[in-house]
């Protein structure tokens, strides 16, 4: 059995600080998680990659092609395309080692997690061709937390990865230290365990246009509630508590470690025993 993470969010979210600092946190537990990166339009990275896709296709390359004449987003699109039309690559990339941990840096279109088939193909590929237990981890910036109208927003976008990837998901208010110490108090509380109808009241009183809209946003808000999906972390990565917290979450979510051999550290009296008969 080999472990997966698919990281997602909207560009500018973290995905790729996510990722450096779970590896700078396993590092620290001597426990091992490689990195792939997926994001074709990918410039940068602060941690070692396992694997990625720009060996295979650049969107840099495919907007030069005179011939597709596309733009930067339908570019990626066509890469994207390009990866699971050639999945025999990534084949051979990720291996065959059993209790493998990859995190799956992912690109920030969304709408390759809604509305087009492509990431859908590729989860469906590395949970059935290649043994793969997987979770979504969705990160938000932590300014959806800023307002009830952006929050909601924002949870909607994470139901539609879910609904789209069929995966269990993990979602996360990342750039929490760019908050002030005054402001991570009730204000940010009321939106990571939220009372949904309170939030709802909330935003009704903020404006006209709320008020005109006020079943609309009822029937969403209870969308979002009946799919319990309001329950949210959230994640500092200058905090290895924090850090940890949500790598916990997601390795109950694929049970990670349940089918790894048990370790029985040795015993004084055991290593005492061994050197007192010469072994």
């Amino acid at each position: 059995m080999r472990y997966g993470q698919i990281v997602m969010g909207p560009a500018g979210s973290g995905k790729s600080t996510y990722c450096s600092a779970i590896v700078k946190h396993c590092e620290a537990k001597k426990r091992v998680v490689r990195v792939v990166n997926l994001d074709p339009a990918a410039e940068h990275f602060s941690y070692p990659v396992e694997a990625d896709v720009r060996d295979l296709v650049q969107v840099d390359d495919v907007m030069e092609d005179e011939e597709l004449k596309l733009g930067p987003n339908g570019s990626l699109i066509f890469c994207m395309e390009y990866l699971v039309q050639n999945l025999e690559w990534l084949e051979e990339q990720l291996g065959d080692e059993d209790d493998d941990y990859i995190l799956f840096d992912c690109p920030g279109q969304i709408e390759l997690y809604t509305h087009l088939p492509i990431m859908k193909q590729l989860v469906s590929a590395l949970q059935q061709r290649w043994n793969f237990r997987l979770c979504g981890v969705f990160l938000l910036d932590s300014q959806f937390l800023v307002d009830p109208t952006k929050f909601f927003s924002g949870v909607l976008v994470t139901l539609s990865a879910m609904v789209g990837l069929e995966l269990p998901q993990i979602n996360v208010f990342s750039k929490m230290d760019l908050f002030s110490k005054s402001t991570k108090g009730e204000d940010i509380d009321k939106f990571l365990d939220p009372d949904v109808q309170t939030l709802l009241s909330e935003m009704s009183k903020s404006s006209s246009m709320s008020k005109k809209y006020h079943k609309l946003n009822k029937a969403i808000a209870t969308l979002i509630e009946d799919y319990s999906l309001v329950q949210l972390l959230s994640l500092d990565v200058t905090e290895e508590d924090s850090i940890d917290r949500v790598l916990i979450y997601v390795d109950n979510a694929i049970q990670y470690g349940e089918d790894l051999d048990v370790k029985v550290p040795r015993l004084e009296d055991d290593i005492d025993e061994q050197d007192d008969s010469g072994i």
